[in-house]
């Protein structure tokens, strides 16, 4: 019997366990409560409350502008839908970076005010201090490493990451300090798949990959994209298990057409 089906509620733990027993981690995003519901109960392992909400749901071009505040709002509704999922949440741009003491109060306020499992921190050694300081506080911390989108200005591009030696070696080196750290897992993005698996094999923590190959120890999307909502985005990792936005449009066009046509509401939708 697989680990993740023998809890009732899954703990940092239950990942470790899933690891060592070889059994693949599923990690999906949610930012409200029903959508959070649905996915809770099709299984999900973690849900991601990702600073990717600054693009799905708030239509911004970068996850930069999304605030603590906001991340707060999203996290409390996925919250209070899941049931069985670990919560992790995202600590937004500007949360963490170059002052610990400010990274651990945004982690107590995401912890506090939304009730969340974990937050989850973009960087290797430069965060260090900040990622040991909210440690300390017995608050769990998944790292993510590779493409690291709240540095977008700094890559200029959401291309792969690490294919150089020296980018790749600086990648494994963090990856190891991360748990050295105490991270309780770390998410690699958009770097080779080799890459990945070496990584993933010198950690004992487990690594979940976006763009980053089978052999990490399980995988995350964006729910928006995997489920066809969005339709303009489709990179080679991507891959679409629905496509919602044209059975929504239809959906849509049927109401309106049926407004039109007065044939909604009809003698048995009244009262």
């Amino acid at each position: 019997m697989s680990v993740h089906k023998e809890v009732k509620r899954i703990t940092t733990r239950t990942l470790q366990e899933m690891k060592s027993h070889g059994e693949k981690i599923a990690m999906l995003t949610a930012y409200d409560y029903s959508m959070a519901t649905i996915v809770d109960a099709a299984g999900m392992d973690i849900i991601l409350v990702g600073d990717s909400a600054s693009n799905v749901m708030a239509g911004h071009e970068t996850t930069l502008p999304i605030t603590l505040d906001q991340m707060i709002y999203h996290a409390s509704a996925v919250v209070r839908a899941a049931k069985r999922a670990l919560i992790v949440v995202d600590l937004p741009f500007g949360t963490y970076q170059g002052n610990s003491k400010e990274a651990l109060s945004s982690a107590i306020r995401i912890m506090k005010e939304s009730g969340a499992h974990a937050v989850k921190i973009e960087g290797g050694i430069e965060i260090a201090e900040s990622v040991s300081r909210i440690l300390t506080a017995g608050i769990p911390v998944m790292g993510h490493l590779g493409l690291t989108p709240q540095s977008i200005y700094k890559f200029g591009t959401y291309t792969v990451r690490a294919k150089e030696e020296a980018e790749a070696q600086k990648l494994r080196e963090d990856a190891l300090k991360l748990q050295e750290l105490g991270c309780f897992g770390v998410v690699l993005e958009k770097i080779p798949a080799q890459l990945a698996k070496e990584v993933s094999e010198s950690l004992f923590i487990p690594t979940i990959g976006i763009g980053a190959g089978r052999h990490c120890d399980g995988q995350v999307l964006v729910i928006h994209d995997m489920l066809g909502i969005n339709k303009g985005f489709k990179p080679r990792f991507l891959r679409q298990y629905a496509n919602l936005s044209e059975v929504m449009n239809g959906a849509i066009k049927n109401y309106v057409s049926d407004i039109k046509a007065k044939e909604f509401p009809s003698e048995t939708e009244q009262y």
